[in-house]
């Protein structure tokens, strides 16, 4: 079980703010916090090439705790910069071809179909919809009804932004499986508020934020890629890190995920993402699956007794994210409503997913996704500012 008295004092930002944006950008812990400044601290005073050969055995271990998270080996583990470099590493490896097919969900995040758009321009792929089924998350049955050996990629997201619902992503792995077409999971929601087991899923790509559920800094991230993948993909650019230049003429290209790499990078956020992966596996990531889960349960019964509040979640299995409508109340004075009493959320908008929001006739919607510190006075706070206006 979670510990919830012990994990807020482990967090400084609860002293100051009740902080419904995690799947925004969680509060970091004091941990992770002292992990990115004694790094910073120890470039100032020695220099930041000699502080990175004195954390280079950390950094190491980066890989070795992305890959217990993960269920993984540590060479299928590439760390960058977000979950969109992540995302698009992957995405643009994919060696296209006139006549290619992706199949994607309703619900997939902007930054992904406009990539799939760009593609389909440049080289003459189909981009294809598989519907919902009745809870409003991908139809397996019509995935398969729909798939076939011209099908190069199923794109899915795990958790999309703007809905609390979690796909059947191991459902879609073996479809996947079936017609022998690469998978990749936009894990970015779903990393650090479950378990996450990629050999369970079946996925061949995986990306991924620190800075969400994780509890990480900004700017960090993490590609998994199948080490049975790696044959099927280009990287999109390689330097100096993703490659070795052996002569005038001939490059070779890294065994393993890190060819995705490039050779700059803040050695302190990503430190304090291997400190924020640690935390998360220490808690155990069922328990904390458990606590959001249950919590985010709890704040759908309290908003669905205000008059005139409509929760918005759909699926089978719903997650942290509790997305929600007051009647005639926009969504962004709602959201400065509860800033003035220190409560954070964020607003959902049509350009973010698009073809899911147009379906359900919605313009917006307030997010407040929660996380195990959070606790159940903070959402009758919420609660109480929404119902007195």
């Amino acid at each position: 079980m979670i510990d919830v008295a012990v994990a807020r004092a482990l967090t400084p930002g609860v002293g100051n703010v009740a902080h419904f944006n995690n799947a925004g950008s969680a509060l970091p812990s004091s941990g992770v916090l002292s992990t990115v400044i004694d790094h910073l601290r120890l470039e100032a005073e020695t220099g930041g090439y000699e502080a990175a050969a004195k954390a280079a055995d950390r950094l190491a271990e980066v890989y070795a705790s992305a890959a217990r998270l993960l269920n993984c080996a540590p060479d299928e583990i590439a760390l960058v910069d977000s979950a969109t470099r992540a995302w698009d590493l992957a995405f643009y490896a994919v060696p296209w071809r006139a006549g290619d097919r992706i199949l994607t969900s309703k619900a997939e995040y902007a930054s992904n179909f406009i990539a799939y758009l760009q593609v389909a321009e440049r080289f003459g792929v189909q981009v294809e919809v598989v519907p919902n089924d009745g809870l409003g998350q991908i139809s397996v049955d019509e995935l398969r009804r729909m798939a076939d050996e011209r099908v190069r990629l199923i794109s899915l997201t795990h958790i999309p932004t703007n809905g609390g619902l979690v796909n059947p992503a191991a459902e879609v792995g073996k479809v996947a499986a079936e017609v022998g077409a690469l998978f990749l999971l936009d894990a970015c929601q779903s990393v650090g508020q479950l378990p996450i087991d990629v050999e369970l899923i079946g996925c061949d790509l995986l990306s991924t934020t620190g800075r969400k559920y994780l509890r990480a800094p900004r700017g960090t991230g993490l590609l998994y890629v199948r080490r049975a993948a790696l044959d099927r993909l280009d990287p999109p650019f390689l330097d100096l890190h993703g490659a070795r230049w052996v002569t005038p003429s001939r490059y070779e290209v890294q065994p393993g995920a890190r060819r995705f790499e490039n050779w700059e990078y803040s050695v302190a956020a990503r430190l304090g993402l291997g400190a924020a992966i640690d935390e998360a596996l220490g808690w155990g990531l069922e328990n904390v699956r458990d606590r959001v889960y249950a919590l985010a349960d709890h704040l759908r019964e309290r908003l669905m007794e205000l008059p005139g509040c409509q929760v918005r979640d759909q699926g089978a299995e719903r997650c942290g994210i509790v997305t929600f409508t007051l009647d005639g109340t926009p969504a962004e004075e709602v959201k400065a409503r509860l800033a003035t009493r220190s409560i954070n959320v964020s607003v959902s908008r049509v350009p973010s997913t698009r073809l899911d929001m147009t379906d359900r006739g919605l313009e917006e919607l307030v997010r407040a996704s929660v996380h195990y510190y959070n606790t159940e006075e903070e959402v009758a706070q919420l609660c109480m500012v929404l119902r007195d206006g």
